[in-house]
């Protein structure tokens, strides 16, 4: 594999799909840059607040971005570069593009609710109430794996110190403190968009200078989690003006520098002849094992008589693993919450919906790409089972290609560093995303059909309180990260993706109701379904054969029991949209 034609070839792809399919796109289901948005026409400075292109796309982009793009190309390489590449493109473009743009879209025409409330009104209340609860438990494990994550990757105690983790840490802090004046000093205030620019890389500059230099942080995870906890608490219930938009807007800078990064160091060891030739293979199989072995030989790595375990691959067979693993490169659930959750309620004009939506997606595939061109790069001690983690291989494989350019030698140690806290920060940007929308969804939950928030009276008026909302999912959210969502982890990237089907099956009955061309829908939705379906019936029959054999134990029950409620919640829905969809079509009540 060539690394650096790989990448070219697939960009060149990706903007051929944004240009020509997602234009497309835009122009059948009737985008109208004149209609006004939500948030012009329920702003309140709070949740809706229109904002400039860019500085959505980086809300945006940096909320649905995450490791994700990284692990799971990662993670699916020892299928081979071919099936990864091939997903990335065609899931990229036309599954995962069109399911984010969609979600967006139809929120907008929703008055910038959730995709929850386009259920309600496109399908049914009940189908509604099911989608609520589903997204909601779906978001407390993404609450409660990436609180772990980042408090894992700013944990520094005296008795295991660790530089790495403390300037994590610092940068971090600091860019929150930074984004709060910045939010305060730009409020009410249109810069011109060149200096806006100047001076967010300024700003993120002297954050990572100071941040690097000065650690003073030492605290163990618990101390982190709680922090953490506080800080999504208050974070998820500001105003968008003062975190939220700042924040993700100097933080998207990070990500768009790691790009920029990343690019130069395939481009460059390709023209310095190093990463043209890279060994991983086209294609292994039907069937790939997560066991380590020697790439020149083939052969597993033992020890003590026990297969070596690599801890950066995910193995199975080729379907539904591919599809399941890699998520957020091409197709992922989450993205149609974001979507339809925040970046709705600060869209400027509904022609922003294509580059936010589609593009934004569209910049997540070429990330992919770029972490399959970096384990290639490390494809010999990836197979070996050298690397704890996706990210890990991920920073190697670029630091070390960018050191083999000419006059960058001595750059690995200080590209690995910054690669790894872009990785960090993301993930706590991602993190306080997903506290707000789990607050929305909870919301909505407690919110009948026909009602308004301030109608509400007893229980629904008390669970539908925003700070009730947030309090419980911050509380539960962290409880899990201490502790407890390991154990039903596993099945994140089948509940992922059945979100994914589920939000594509919302936008197709709404466009069908609406009288649009929703045909373009029927494919992705029909896969995903049969992809997280599968996914379940595998985990089903694999937890139902560990209990048989090793008889009654927590994780295994608690996991086949999640995985059929997961595959009838999957099952009514399909049966109550494909009604809608293929069905008697409901009198369009949006258009």
């Amino acid at each position: 594999m060539n690394a650096m034609v790989l990448l070219i070839v697939c960009a060149a792809i990706l903007v051929c799909g944004y240009i020509f399919y997602g234009g497309w796109l835009a122009k059948q289901w009737g985008v109208d840059p004149n209609r006004p948005t939500p948030a012009h026409e329920f702003e309140d400075d709070v949740d809706y607040m229109p904002a400039p292109p860019y500085v959505v796309l980086g809300h945006h982009f940096s909320s649905i971005a995450g490791a994700g793009p990284i692990n799971g190309p990662i993670q699916a390489a020892v299928f081979g570069w071919v099936p990864v590449v091939l997903w990335v493109l065609i899931g990229g473009i036309f599954f995962g593009a069109t399911h984010d743009f969609g979600a967006l879209f139809a929120s907008i025409r929703h008055k910038g609710h959730t995709l929850a409330t386009v259920v309600q009104e496109n399908i049914d209340d009940s189908a509604k109430k099911l989608f609520c609860i589903f997204a909601y438990l779906t978001l407390l494990l993404v609450v409660a794996a990436f609180a772990s994550i980042v408090a894992n990757t700013f944990m520094s105690t005296p008795d295991k110190p660790s530089v790495a983790n403390e300037q994590t840490a610092s940068i971090s802090l600091l860019f929150i403190v930074a984004a709060v004046i910045w939010g305060l000093l730009t409020r009410g205030r249109k810069l011109p968009t060149a200096a806006n620019v100047i001076a967010a890389l300024a700003v993120i500059i002297v954050v990572v200078a100071i941040g690097y230099n000065w650690h003073p942080f030492q605290l163990d995870y618990n101390a982190w989690m709680i922090i953490i906890g506080i800080y999504i608490l208050v974070a998820s219930v500001a105003p968008v003006w003062i975190l939220l938009q700042p924040r993700d807007y100097l933080s998207s800078y990070l990500l768009y520098g790691m790009i920029i990064l990343a690019v130069i160091a395939i481009i460059g060891s390709g023209i310095a002849g190093v990463s043209n030739d890279l060994q991983i293979p086209a294609f292994t199989g039907f069937y790939a094992s997560s066991a380590a072995y020697d790439a020149s030989t083939g052969e597993t790595i033992m020890n003590n008589g026990v297969a070596v375990v690599n801890k950066a691959a995910q193995g199975g067979y080729l379907f539904p693993a591919l599809f399941v693993t890699i998520a957020c490169g091409a197709i992922s659930g989450f993205h149609s919450l974001v979507a339809s959750g925040t970046t709705s309620k600060q869209i400027d004009r509904e022609s922003q919906a294509q580059p936010i939506g589609y593009g934004g997606m569209l910049i997540e595939c070429l990330l992919a790409v770029v972490s399959l061109c970096a384990v290639g790069f490390m494809w010999a001690k990836y197979t070996s089972g050298g690397y704890t983690s996706p990210t890990q291989v991920f920073a190697e494989g670029l630091s070390l290609m960018l050191a083999s350019i000419p006059g960058l030698s001595n750059s690995a140690n200080l590209a690995y560093s910054l690669l790894i806290l872009a990785v960090s920060v993301f993930c706590l940007t991602s993190l306080d995303t997903a506290t707000r929308l789990a607050r929305y969804m909870f919301q909505e939950l407690w919110t009948p059909e026909g009602k308004k928030p301030e109608d509400l009276t007893g229980a629904h008026k008390f669970f539908a309180n925003p700070y009730v909302a947030t309090i419980i999912t911050v509380v539960i959210g962290v409880a899990l990260g201490m502790g407890g969502y390991t154990v039903i982890w596993p099945l994140f990237g089948a509940a992922n993706q059945l979100l994914a089907a589920l939000a594509l099956l919302a936008v197709c009955a709404w466009l069908g109701n609406a009288g649009r061309n929703n045909k373009m829908f029927y494919i992705p939705m029909l896969f995903m379904l049969a992809v997280t379906l599968t996914s379940l019936v595998q985990t089903m029959v694999s937890k139902g054969q560990a209990i048989a054999t090793s008889g009654l134990a927590f994780a295994p029950a608690a996991q086949l029991i999640l995985a059929v409620l997961l595959f009838v919640l999957a099952i009514v829905l399909a049966v109550k949209g494909c009604k809608t969809i293929f069905g008697k079509k409901k009198n369009a009540a949006t258009a």
